[in-house]
């Protein structure tokens, strides 16, 4: 892929598009303005549009390709061309209902700034080329039917960088957001801080983040979409505090950008080094949205938004929907042995929180990314609708593949373990209950899980879902082994797979620490009461959801319709408790974990006694 920014800074190649025949010039104020990274090459004279060669694979694009008109979008290789604030409104926004807000305000030269040209007599030329007053274009309109406060930086305009009266109408347009009570939406493209206004510029970092700070507080969503390039301090302050970032394919991204971290490292970086897809990996990013498809993704998160508080009904605590009796009266009869359900929860073919997932909500929208380190691909977390409810969902993956293709059983790291906690607490932001999936070996117990904080990981995950202000629920449909599985089944309502085993130590670990042999297995297996009949008799599972006797594997769409139900009637049970209530009986409900142990203890106790009286006499 050509080296975008090498081109975005040829001053020559600009020159040579602002001095295009008249003709094209009167095409350009109306289309999609890709020009600054893209060769033109010249119209002719009618006023047909001109024809650009697309930057990597130099295909020729012009009014006859059709993403290229519609998204400034390479109809051949998918590049992303630089595109302008305006187009953005033209996809993003509902038709007409696109307003500016704020004062209108004009940049005050504070230095006398002078480098090729005066700052006062640049402004004033990149006014007349975009006819923008500025960088940033903010307004309000309504996206999919919502309203929201939709901000724009265009790189048109001085890179789309960042001086006093972006950060004033960005500052400006997160407090309107606020005391209307609004979702706010960010398209940035931007090469950073606006260095002809020196610190001034600088201060404007401070000033839009604890603007983001404030909304934030007030519990309202925000969603920062980045396009290329995105660097500097715009990507180190407002832009990167977003409840959910998408940014587009192989973007720039980064704090220094490309070009000032070869130039500080001296040398070359590495391939596919600041772009969205590094990014992604790197857990920073949630998606990776094509343009084409932004409107949509955008409609899509600002309906789960906006839905939660209305979705949830009210009344009695305890008040339940449930029809006939419980699932789990049906199936404890004719239980396979421990070792025949250890062996059936770890089936290879057995379905994946990934399918439970997506045959719940086929509109799943997967979020990526614990904002510090990775994005652990055995932890799937997103949010989608059941049954028309938003949820969000969070799963452990069990099973994935090699770069071969091969099947790998892997373990949650600590990234993905923060990822869980960060969609846990998006959830408490969104008000949409939790639906959390189980099936693990056991959380990463490398060295390098532990220089990352793994126990910090779980124990953090465990007491953000204690909290929750939202109904929960837990569904082990696999192995859930230890304290990988326990952190996501702190829930209101814990479900069972039949033959899903719930175990604190794996049967053949324990056998060989415990007699040294592990052709016990079977055998302390059973001991360790590890089935669905077992968790239910112990307390610690409220429902079995029914298998054949073969396995999940067999019937997957079965058991997963089984499943389906009792999810729908568990969150109708619990919509009727309010969340105060709520917060009480999950309380309680661990509070009381091992009771049963100790009420039996003071039993004997109490016949110990007793006995001991009687034999005095």
């Amino acid at each position: 892929m050509a080296n975008i920014m090498h081109a975005l800074q040829n001053s020559r190649a600009l020159e040579a598009v602002l001095s295009a025949t008249a003709a094209s010039q009167r095409w350009l104020a109306t289309a999609p303005s890709p020009w600054s990274i893209a060769r033109l090459l010249p119209g002719d004279s009618s006023g047909s549009p001109p024809v650009f060669l697309c930057p990597q694979c130099q295909s020729r694009l012009g009014s006859g390709n059709e993403t290229y008109r519609r998204f400034a979008v390479c109809d051949y290789c998918g590049y992303h061309l630089v595109w302008s604030a305006n187009a953005r409104i033209e996809q993003l926004a509902d038709r007409e209902t696109f307003r500016t807000i704020g004062r209108l305000i004009q940049a005050v030269d504070f230095l006398r700034f002078v480098d090729e040209l005066p700052y006062a007599t640049r402004l004033k030329l990149e006014r007349e080329k975009t006819g923008l007053n500025d960088a940033a274009i903010i307004g309000r309109c309504r996206i999919g039917q919502i309203d929201v406060v939709l901000a724009l930086l265009d790189f048109h305009f001085m890179g789309g960088s960042m001086g006093s009266v972006v950060g004033e109408q960005i500052t400006g347009a997160f407090e309107y957001a606020l005391r209307h009570r609004l979702p706010v939406v960010t398209v940035v493209n931007t090469g950073g801080a606006r260095m002809q206004e020196g610190t001034i510029s600088l201060m404007q970092m401070p000033r839009t983040a604890a603007a983001v700070q404030r909304f934030h507080a007030a519990g309202l969503f925000y969603c920062s979409v980045l396009a290329s390039p995105t660097t500097g301090g715009v990507w180190a302050s407002f832009a990167n505090l977003g409840d959910v970032i998408l940014a587009e394919p192989k973007a720039i991204i980064g704090f220094a950008g490309p070009r000032v971290a070869e130039q500080v490292l001296g040398q070359r970086l590495p391939e596919g080094s600041y772009r969205s897809e590094m990014l992604l990996a790197a857990g920073m990013i949630d998606a990776i949205v094509p343009r084409e498809e932004l409107r949509p993704v955008v409609s899509w998160l600002l309906q789960a938004a906006l839905s939660p508080a209305s979705e949830r009904r009210k009344g009695r605590p305890g008040q339940s929907q449930r029809a006939g009796r419980s699932l789990s009266t049906t199936v404890t009869e004719g239980l396979n042995s421990a070792w025949e359900s250890v062996k059936l929860a770890r089936h290879p073919n057995r379905p994946t929180a990934t399918e439970y997932i997506r045959y719940l909500s086929p509109s799943f929208l997967e979020l990526h990314g614990d904002r510090c380190y990775g994005d652990d691909p055995t932890m799937v977390t997103g949010l989608g609708r059941i049954d028309g409810r938003v949820v969000m969902f969070i799963g452990e993956q069990r099973r994935s593949e090699d770069r071969d293709g091969q099947p790998l059983i892997t373990r949650p790291k600590p990234e993905g373990f923060r990822k869980a906690i960060r969609m846990m607490e998006l959830a408490r932001q969104l008000g949409c209950p939790v639906i959390t999936f189980i099936d693990t070996i056991g959380a990463d117990p490398g060295p390098e899980s532990e220089r990352h904080g793994i126990a910090w990981s779980l124990a953090h995950c465990l007491a953000t879902m204690s909290d929750l202000p939202v109904p929960t629920i837990a569904a082990i449909i696999g192995e859930g082994a230890s304290g990988g599985a326990v952190v996501l089944a702190l829930a209101d309502h814990v479900m069972m797979l039949q033959y899903a085993i719930y175990e604190v130590i794996a049967p053949e670990s324990a056998a060989t620490i415990l007699y040294r042999d592990v052709l016990q297995t079977e055998q302390i297996a059973a001991q360790l009461k590890l089935t669905a009949a077992d968790c239910l008799d112990l307390g610690i599972v409220e429902t079995i959801i029914p298998e054949p006797a073969s396995g999940a594997h067999s019937d997957p769409e079965m058991v997963m319709n089984a499943l389906k139900v009792e999810v729908l009637d568990t969150l109708a049970e619990l919509d009727h408790w309010p969340l105060k209530h709520l917060l009480q009986r999950r309380y309680r409900k661990f509070r009381g974990m091992g009771r049963v142990q100790r009420r039996s203890l003071k039993v004997i106790g109490a016949r110990l006694v007793k006995l001991l009286a009687a034999s005095s006499h």
